[in-house]
């Protein structure tokens, strides 16, 4: 008999490529890794893995075993699911047979976090006691692989104008709503702007020789930043480039230059700032994505909920927080 524990282990090495990046990702060391995949060789008969330099690659074999892995762990899904929800009496994630129970592993990008995130997970302990959320801060491609490999249970992701995320096969994704994105300058000094004066796109260049704190270039939001700009005739100077939107507003609150942040962060995070609506009120969509056989999950259901009516009540401005 295979050992499910240790066919996951396999399919983490083939998404993640090196024992090393397997042993990191689920705590282990790499020893305990390969010994275990030696035992799971040992129990197939068959060679599963060969030396390639300083590393390893899965043989034809591992990577049918790989295959066959998914479909049982998705039936492994599908079966938690339908348990859990006769855990929960029946009634999925609002019902009356003491809601959802059991772990729940959640990753999501630093906005989400920093806005929408504690207010659902406070509405998930409220209402549903026995489910255990656990949070995990992960950027969007991480948290993607990661529940494709079974380290989470749902995601939430961002995705931004030309900037689509590719379609993962046997994930199930579901729209949460439009975020739109703002211009933030200091609130006074050489570069605050009246509002007046971003009438269109090509309003953006009055701020062509502006310091820009912008996402690295790596990113998704990196590159539409980039790409906005220059559609406007503005190649920027970019003098701070951060991931962490908290830091660019602090920046731009303290004078050093211009940003744009996702409108999910007004209020607190943009006092004493100019935060302006942007030329043809560009936004990002905000969506979360689990494994199809998790959707019906009575815990996925109820966090999923929890996150809707969270943007609702965190919004500074509902009107702006448009479903899709």
């Amino acid at each position: 008999m295979l050992n499910i524990r240790r066919l996951t282990l396999l399919r983490e090495l083939h998404h993640r490529g090196t024992l090393a990046a397997v042993a990191r990702e689920l705590h282990y060391s790499p020893s305990a890794v390969s010994h275990q995949l030696s035992q799971l060789e040992k129990e197939a008969g068959v060679p599963l893995l060969e030396t390639v330099g300083r590393g390893v690659r899965l043989t034809d074999a591992a990577q049918r075993l790989v295959e066959r892995t998914g479909e049982v762990l998705d039936i492994l899904d599908s079966a938690e699911s339908e348990l859990a929800a006769t855990r929960a009496g029946g009634s999925g994630a609002g019902g009356r047979g003491g809601g959802a129970v059991g772990t729940l592993r959640v990753t999501s990008f630093q906005s989400a976090m920093a806005s929408i995130l504690p207010t659902a997970l406070s509405m998930v302990n409220r209402r549903h006691p026995q489910l255990n959320v656990e949070i995990y801060h992960r950027e969007v491609g991480e948290a993607f692989d990661g529940v494709i490999a079974h380290s989470f249970d749902l995601m939430l992701g961002d995705e931004f104008p030309g900037q689509p995320e590719p379609v993962r096969p046997g994930l199930h994704r579901e729209e949460l709503f439009a975020d739109p994105m703002l211009l933030v300058l200091p609130a006074s000094g050489r570069w605050a702007l009246p509002a007046d004066d971003l009438g269109d796109l090509g309003g953006l260049g009055a701020l062509a020789d502006a310091p820009w704190m912008l996402e690295p270039a790596s990113m998704p939001c990196g590159r539409w930043m980039r790409a906005v700009l220059r559609e406007a005739g503005v190649e920027p100077r970019v003098t701070c480039e951060t991931a962490d939107p908290i830091l660019r507003a602090h920046m731009a609150r303290t004078g050093h230059g211009v940003t744009m942040i996702p409108a999910l962060l007004a209020g607190p995070y943009l006092d004493d700032t100019q935060a302006l609506s942007m030329p043809g009120s560009p936004h990002r969509r905000l969506f979360t994505a689990v494994r199809e056989g998790y959707a019906a999950h009575p815990g996925v259901r109820a966090f999923r909920a929890a996150l809707l009516a969270a943007a609702r009540r965190e919004s500074p401005d509902s009107g702006e927080l448009d479903e899709l």
